[in-house]
């Protein structure tokens, strides 16, 4: 279990993935599909020669098959160079094992061999020759091509091509600190906020328990059908992870600017809390978890005896109570709220509950 909370922090630049999709006709799209073949098989080309040699070198490698990647694979120079650099970048890893390649594992494209022109198309190098594809971009239509960072990488999912590329998001100047939201982040509530806002665990108990069941007997088939309905639903499953942890994510972060199960993405969560609030100016520090929800916020005794029920809170010694995982989120905020300096002559302070918290707990008692 994590615990965060959101106070003032420096940042200076926050590098976001996006995903921009690749139109294709169907000529263009044979001519990816075999750039794709064609560069995965110099992989395993590579792959063997440098397994069988132990050759893990990137320039002592080169010596010995660029030019059978030219003339047997037919890719062209820079292709031929990023074939060599993926092989040798995946045995980094692990030099024990020989490594295989799928037809369609990502190509690494740089400014040599794919440019943007406008932000409706881009010219990229196939075995096919050069040839300009139309794209769609999205949110960030018009971010300016300065804030595109190094290589992208392309890649092939559900018969559809994407480029996926690293920019540079602006950030919003960072907002002076004037008070701490604390966000536990748990089991039976994915996560609680100190102002007393519940994101229930209920549902998304019900929609990974109808996962887990199909998932269980599709294994138990064992069929080629059953199989790929697997690697749909895997698929199915993540997004819909990614989709919840953003909903939960983009609210807390917005509310900061303006005041299940042990699987659970909670990194992922908290990383997507830390993105969003940065491009916001809301930074967000990670604290130490231990105690959280057995501390009394009024009191601070800290006894396990306050935990009478997994949900439930009463201190042993002044009889504060309420729901456990919002009382860990006022610790969160109290522990954030008294570990910063005195700034402009002010200090927060941690023994008395703000207004919302106290509303919002008397409501769950």
């Amino acid at each position: 279990m994590r615990r965060t909370y959101i106070l003032n922090y420096y940042v200076y630049i926050v590098l976001k993935t996006l995903q921009i999709k690749l139109l294709p006709d169907e000529k263009q799209k044979e001519a990816l599909i075999d750039t794709f073949v064609r560069f995965n098989e110099a992989c395993n080309f590579v792959s063997r020669i440098a397994f069988d040699k132990k050759i893990f070198n990137k320039v002592f490698l080169q010596r010995i098959v660029y030019r059978d990647i030219r003339e047997k694979f037919g890719l062209a120079a820079q292709l031929a160079v990023r074939v060599i650099a993926k092989v040798v970048e995946t045995y980094k890893a692990d030099r024990e094992h020989f490594h295989e390649f799928r037809d369609f594992g990502s190509i690494v494209y740089d400014q040599r061999i794919l440019s943007f022109k406008g932000m409706d198309e881009i010219s990229i190098n196939t075995v096919h020759g050069r040839i300009r594809i139309p794209i769609t971009i999205g949110k960030y239509r018009e971010m300016p091509f300065e804030r595109i960072r190094g290589q992208c990488d392309l890649i092939r999912k559900n018969k559809q091509f994407y480029l996926m590329v690293a920019v540079e998001v602006p950030e919003e100047p960072l907002v002076e600190a004037k008070d701490v939201i604390g966000v536990d982040m748990g089991i039976e509530n994915i996560a609680v906020d100190s102002t007393g806002k519940y994101y229930s665990g209920e549902e998304i108990k019900d929609v990974r328990k109808h996962y887990s069941d199909l998932r269980s007997r599709l294994q138990s088939k064992g069929t080629k059908s059953a199989k790929m309905h697997l690697k749909k639903l895997s698929g199915k499953e993540s997004r819909f992870v990614r989709n919840v942890n953003h909903v939960i994510s983009k609210e807390i972060v917005q509310k900061a600017n303006i005041y299940i199960h042990n699987s659970w993405a909670f990194h992922q969560l908290r990383s997507f809390i830390e993105y969003k609030a940065m491009e916001a100016g809301i930074p967000v520090i990670v604290i130490d978890p231990k105690n959280t929800s057995r501390e009394c916020p009024v009191c601070h005794t800290i006894d396990k005896r306050n935990r009478p029920e997994r949900s439930r809170f009463r201190c042993i010694s002044c009889g504060f109570e309420g729901e456990a995982d919002f009382v860990a989120s006022l610790n969160i905020r109290n522990r954030a709220a008294v570990s910063q300096p005195i700034v402009a002559g002010a200090i927060f302070g941690h023994s008395t509950l703000p207004a919302a918290s106290s509303e919002a707990l008397a409501r769950s008692s």
